[in-house]
């Protein structure tokens, strides 16, 4: 499969420095593109490379068009890794087989649940009583989509994703548990993209609600009840424990752990293997992490945390005792 730059600049916009007939036959990173071959480059730490680049074609910002190499022909964008996305989008859509609609012969889809025209159920899904699965969307092989759960419109659900298993939800009796029936669904909105093996729990009461725009990773946990506003982006092994809100735009980076109940404002943005313990109202970044060390200096500085409220108690007497 190959395009034109003539027909990805109509396609996508940009400013063509080069011959509009040049064929592209692939996508790679600037370091190793090779003739035949369009690139990108969006940070500037990696000017060096579009120096030295081998590629057909680059995208790149205007400010950058001056460094390329003598031959090379350039798309000119505002935002290079933005167009690098959208060009990725196109160059899969003229793929053949790229967009498939239906139901594999192997998925079970029951009598009760509507799946639109245009999405497509993949091999060995289950979509269960009461479901909708929205126009566009599409289930990869094992997705299962439980009763009563709703998936918006061009949603993209990964291998092995869980749409409304049940919220872990127990009440004590005496030396047993007794199971709380989880009686709400999974809400999921427009344009929203979940990893492969992440799993959404229904709600105890109320639905759990993914808003539009929603992009989660693998390996991620949604607990019961918790909503998540539009657009924001997690990334793996991230976990979501019951009843939390998340707001829009937000970013949780992997590894990290948002616990039950809490509030978390639009634009917040969590570091990596953070664990959020109270609600935050101020947009901002965030940090809980305790600083990588040496094992041996790690335990040193961890015997020392331990003291730190006695530490301050004895500042504050000695405070007192040399006040003039």
């Amino acid at each position: 499969m190959q395009l034109t730059l003539a027909g990805m600049v109509e396609a996508l916009g940009g400013t063509l420095l080069g011959s509009p007939d040049l064929a592209i036959q692939g996508l790679a990173p600037l370091e190793s593109a090779g003739p035949g071959q369009i690139s990108f480059l969006s940070n500037p730490r990696y000017q060096a490379q579009l120096r030295s680049t081998r590629a057909a074609c680059v995208i790149v910002s205007a400010a950058m068009q001056d460094m390329a190499p003598q031959g090379v022909a350039l798309i000119v964008a505002d935002n290079p890794y933005l167009y690098y996305a959208r060009l990725t989008q196109l160059w899969r859509s003229k793929q053949p087989g790229a967009r498939q609609t239906g139901v594999h012969p192997s998925a079970v889809v029951d009598s009760t649940a509507v799946v639109d025209a245009s999405a497509f159920v993949g091999p060995l899904c289950v979509v269960e009583r009461g479901a909708r699965i929205g126009a566009g969307s599409v289930l990869k092989s094992r997705v299962t989509v439980g009763e009563d759960c709703v998936i918006g419109a061009r949603c993209i659900l990964h291998s092995g994703v869980v749409i409304g298993a049940d919220g872990f939800g127990f009440a004590r009796d005496g030396e047993r548990w007794e199971k709380i029936e989880q009686l709400g669904a999974v809400r999921i909105g427009d344009d929203v993209e979940i990893g492969a093996n992440s799993c959404v729990d229904r709600g105890a009461l109320q639905d759990t609600v993914i808003e539009n725009g929603v992009k989660l990773d693998n390996l991620i946990q949604i607990g019961h009840n918790v909503r998540i506003g539009a657009n924001t982006a997690m990334a793996g092994c991230a976990g979501v424990a019951g009843s939390a809100t998340i707001g829009p735009n937000c970013t949780v980076g992997g590894g990290a752990v948002v616990l039950g109940h809490l509030t978390l404002a639009a634009g917040i943005n969590i570091s990596a293997a953070s664990v959020v313990t109270k609600s935050i109202s101020k947009p901002g970044h965030y940090t809980g992490v305790f600083p990588l060390d040496d094992n041996a200096s790690w335990e040193r500085n961890a015997a020392t945390l331990k003291q730190l409220h006695s530490l301050r108690d004895r500042i504050k007497v000695l405070e007192k005792e040399n006040k003039p």
